[in-house]
């Protein structure tokens, strides 16, 4: 709808319910009119109705996160320079450098608009890090569809696929990792989660706040149009009506923004000139509800009032109502506060980088946001009742009765291969499927090395980016879910998510440092959902403690499912490391020293619940998930890392779905050279090469190191298990005494079925 349907005569509880199109519930107007003591006005209505959302407010969640705080030692807090509740985390990660991280959805604009929903998601995490003062230097995407031979499946990863490309390849940042997934539970709903890491100096940090009062108030960056009103909240944070799988709830488009990623790189380096001026107070990005936000958080955590004279924003649309522009997510747009003596200084860089800035407003003595249009005030509000005391709810929490049933639906009821050829066959079917098949198709649509820093990318459990080329200190960035893990077990599946990302960040031989989250449930008023999700944040919490590692930043979507059917519980966890010299970064493929031994880290057990091989050879999903041992992770890491340093290792590879011969397979292939497996003796060969026990590691280890290494793992008590041989004269992965396959077979079967499906 339009905003500026809202009228002063139809805002009472008993009227039919403008308020309500808006998002808002009868108690939480009743509420508005008790803060101000009257009704709203239009533009009123518009602010609290967005910055009150699920989106903004986090109002159905805020009292399971406040579990991250409590669990949060002052050691591990100790690196933080910014953590939850600011634009992204930033963590001190040594010599004067900092890195700023987040992940966040967008979600239900990518089904919407795919290409345009994608695409925004990119740009505005690029601003949240921007935000922190730092220069963005790579991104990342989790990504789910429903099944990928679903009819409409095509048409949203087509449309998605394009817009995280074409706007993180037209910023010149390379997409380093990441994930893709196809579930039917996903159908109708899927998501879209960008990450964005930046860096800057430690002294460069920027924080958003609006202090001083006769402190101007600039609104920089593109003109405010009509695209993406209601986005926050008539969007994006109520479920999608059941109505087909072909472009239902196209009366949301609107609601949709649209990018411009070239307008956003020049306001890149405009930011960065403008910090290393020394001309910016506080600064804030215009994403989610637009100026709403921008305003009433600024003015909230400083030290005064704000007033805003609204008709001086550039607008691209005529006609446009104070609700309008307030409610507004149009693109490419960045708020600051900047002292009076430095405003014609600002102005001119803004000129330079001929992007378009105007002042607004400006910091004031009092204790309201004051907005005006044209000498008439809209908006006379405490600023914050808008952007931090909204509603908080005691949702209801309930384990559903389902789960028992869900819990004792084991694997080790359905039929497993036995001969040779049946562990062949089984291998093929889901190296082929689209739960396991190479990613290329998509991955190839990115520019993963644009700017000459990324060192680690392609086949690689984790992306590696040089920060410092004079002492070649980097960072790793990973994030990994498993929603079918968490459907089983969601305390149990977010640890196994965290471990999996820490994993992948310690097998490049990067040291752990921090935690980012984007926590992708279904309709918070479902009590089944809301046990879901206060599990999985305990989890998540718990694990962060035991591994060391603090979360300092993350997003929570909620409404994900469309009509009663919610998504399988999807919480992405994003973990960012640290290493000193990129140079010792540790490669994925075999074959990088002759003759290598190949040696299994960790143990592994009969656990196939909730596995790729259940989904894919029965379309199965019951049991109890793998065990998850974090201290197991821990001691993984430290090993690795000192391995790495002493130059112990050739290549390292983590396992996770698919098991231990999809991560033959994989660095096989990665490093073109073939491999021969050789099973324990007596042990059960399908177990052995599908079971999805976590905490395991496939390391590949040169001849003269493999005594000293071996002692090592003895030594630190990790249980080891050498597994095999790399063979460099040979062409195919061989599993001794059981099947053989070459390496052009394995690469045509895997690389052939997303050309097929979506190319």
């Amino acid at each position: 709808m339009s905003v500026d349907t809202v009228s002063h005569a139809a805002q009472t509880p008993d009227d039919p319910q403008p308020f309500r199109e808006l998002g808002l519930k009868e108690d939480e107007y009743a509420r508005i009119r008790e803060i101000l003591g009257r009704r709203p006005t239009d533009a009123e209505l518009a602010m609290y109705s967005v910055m009150w959302s699920e989106h903004c407010s986090y109002k159905s969640s805020k009292v399971h996160l406040k579990y991250f705080g409590e669990t949060t030692t002052d050691e591990m807090r100790s690196s933080m320079l910014a953590g939850i509740g600011e634009n992204a985390g930033v963590v001190d990660i040594g010599d004067g450098w900092a890195v700023t991280f987040k992940v966040e959805s967008h979600n239900h604009p990518s089904y919407v608009e795919p290409y345009q929903g994608a695409a925004t998601g990119v740009g505005g995490i690029v601003r949240d890090i921007m935000a922190m003062g730092a220069r963005p230097i790579a991104v990342m995407d989790q990504l789910r569809f429903g099944a990928a031979d679903a009819p409409d499946t095509r048409r949203v990863v087509d449309g998605v696929v394009r817009g995280v490309g074409g706007y993180g390849n037209s910023l010149g940042l390379p997409n380093v990792g990441g994930e893709t997934v196809f579930d039917a539970s996903y159908a109708g709903n899927p998501l879209v989660n960008a990450l964005c890491a930046g860096v800057l100096r430690v002294e460069d940090l920027q924080l958003a706040f609006a202090s001083g009062a006769g402190n101007k108030i600039i609104l920089f960056g593109a003109r405010t149009g009509l695209d993406g009103i209601g986005g926050v909240s008539v969007l994006a944070s109520e479920t999608f009506d059941d109505t087909g799988e072909s472009g239902p709830n196209r009366k949301k488009l609107p609601a949709v923004q649209v990018g411009d990623p070239f307008t956003e790189k020049v306001l890149i380096e405009c930011c960065l000139e403008l910090y290393h001026a020394g001309l910016v107070v506080g600064i804030q990005d215009l994403g989610g509800a637009g100026l709403s936000c921008a305003t009433s958080e600024l003015a909230s955590a400083g030290d005064g009032g704000m007033s805003i004279q609204l008709e001086t924003v550039p607008m691209r649309a005529e006609g446009m109502t104070p609700a309008e522009v307030l409610s507004s997510e149009s693109q490419e747009r960045m708020c600051a506060v900047v002292t009076p003596e430095n405003v014609d200084a600002f102005l001119a860089v803004c000129r330079k980088w001929d992007v378009l800035a105007t002042v607004i407003g400006e910091v004031t003595d009092g204790e309201h946001l004051e907005i005006t249009w044209h000498g008439e005030t809209v908006v006379d509000v405490p600023p914050r009742t808008v952007a931090h005391e909204g509603p908080v709810y005691q949702r209801p929490v309930e384990r559903p009765e389902w789960q028992d049933e869900v819990v004792s639906s084991s694997s080790t009821t359905l039929d497993r291969p036995s001969s040779d050829d049946e562990l062949r066959s089984t291998l093929l079917t889901m190296l082929a499927s689209p739960a396991l098949c190479s990613r290329k198709f998509i991955t190839e649509q990115y520019d993963r090395y644009v700017r000459g820093n990324t060192v680690l990318a392609e086949n690689a459990d984790s992306g590696v980016i040089r920060i410092d080329e004079s002492t070649g200190r980097g960072i790793a960035l990973a994030t990994d879910a498993s929603g079918r893990y968490t459907y089983l077990d969601p305390y149990r599946g977010a640890q196994l998510a965290l471990a999996e990302a820490y994993r992948n960040v310690v097998v490049a031989g990067a040291t752990p440092k921090a935690v980012t989250n984007c926590l992708n449930f279904g309709s918070p008023e479902d009590p089944a959902v809301m046990w879901q999700f206060s599990e999985a944040v305990k989890g998540l919490a718990d694990g962060c403690a035991q591994l060391g590692i603090p979360v300092c930043g993350g997003n929570v979507s909620f409404y994900n499912q469309t009509g009663s059917t919610p998504i399988l519980p999807t919480p992405v966890v994003g973990v960012l490391g640290v290493i000193d010299d990129v140079h010792r970064r540790i490669p994925t493929g075999f074959g990088t020293e002759p003759g290598e031994t190949l040696i299994l880290m960790g143990d592994t057990k009969d656990e196939l619940d909730g596995s790729i091989w259940a989904q894919v050879t029965h379309d199965h999903l019951g049991g109890v998930p793998p065990e998850v041992d974090l201290e197991r992770e821990r001691l993984l890491g430290a090993i690795l890392t000192a391995a790495s340093r002493d130059g112990l290792i050739s290549a390292a590879h983590d396992l996770s779905e698919g098991g231990l011969i999809q991560t033959v397979v994989e660095s096989a292939l990665a490093g073109e050279t073939g491999c021969r497996i050789i099973l324990p003796e007596g042990a059960d060969p399908f177990v052995w090469l599908f079971s999805e026990s976590a905490g395991r590691v496939l390391v590949a280890v040169p001849r003269t190191e493999e005594t000293r290494f071996c002692a090592m793992l003895t030594a630190r008590e990790m249980p080891w298990t050498r597994i095999g041989v790399v063979d460099q004269g040979s062409d195919s992965v061989e599993v001794q005494d059981h099947f053989s396959v070459p390496l052009t077979e394995l690469r045509t079967v895997h690389e052939a079925t997303l050309p097929a499906l979506f190319g």
